[in-house]
């Protein structure tokens, strides 16, 4: 019996050291998403135009999506996502990013992922907490600087706008045939238990201070305010249903 216990012990001692190990790489990955925005941002000759960050409804970031392989390569990385509601902008989600990229290539390279949602067809995709680019939800790669052109159609047609940084360089990119699903695990180790990538964006759930590196970001570059860390905002009728709907899944 007393061989049990003690098993039983070191058990919940090792459960409890991968939960720290789980919650402290979440934590780091929300403040590396705030530094990219930063490092971004403050070259705004060659980052994302202040009108499509103004005209946002919610901004993801993948800090170091590894791309490559030989001929067909692939990318993954994880990264964090947050929606502007009528309260702010919302708690961070989290999610992964699958996907090929068909170009010729040789080696592997890491690269910064910034994919920022443009209107409400592109917002319910990623609600959706699992979805396609070029499938799903159109994608099309950004233009950077200080100002969009007036001759760009991000304004009409592009529901998601995706741009990467490698050695330095900020360009836009395509990322089709991507799957971008939430991720779990990251998801329980930041909260401590399972919320629904919906009831995380649309608002429904309290920032944790946690979340202060890629939110202040968001605000200082997007505009806005951030949801109040200790009051829920009241349920619509939509958000609600949205909800219940999520707990019969």
């Amino acid at each position: 019996m007393k061989k049990i216990v003690v098993v039983f012990a070191a058990l919940l001692i090792a459960a409890a050291t991968m939960w720290a190990q789980d919650r402290e790489k979440t934590l780091d990955r929300v403040e590396d998403a705030g530094t990219v925005l930063d490092e971004i941002m403050s070259a705004p000759d060659s980052g994302i135009p202040q009108e499509i960050l103004d005209s946002a409804k919610c901004v993801a970031v993948v800090p170091s999506l590894i791309k490559g392989g030989f001929g067909f390569g692939g990318a993954y990385g994880k990264g964090v996502a947050s929606c502007r509601t009528e309260n702010g902008w919302s708690a961070p989600a989290f999610f992964t990013v699958k996907g090929g990229s068909f170009g010729l290539q040789i080696g592997a390279q890491a690269v910064d992922l910034v994919m920022v949602v443009m209107n409400e067809q592109g917002m319910k995709s990623l609600l959706k907490s699992k979805f396609e680019l070029g499938a799903d939800a159109s994608a099309a790669a950004g233009p950077v600087g200080r100002h969009a052109s007036a001759d760009t159609d991000w304004q009409m047609k592009a529901q998601i706008l995706t741009y990467s940084r490698a050695r330095g360089i900020f360009a836009g990119l395509t990322l089709k045939g991507s799957v971008v699903t939430q991720g779990g695990g990251d998801t329980r180790a930041f909260y401590g238990r399972m919320i629904p990538f919906r009831k995380i964006l649309n608002g429904s759930t309290p920032v944790p201070d946690g979340a202060k590196p890629f939110l202040t970001a968001l605000v200082k570059y997007s505009g806005g305010t951030t949801i109040p860390a200790k009051t829920e905002p009241a349920e619509t009728n939509s958000t609600a249903a949205a909800n219940q709907a999520d707990k019969g899944q």
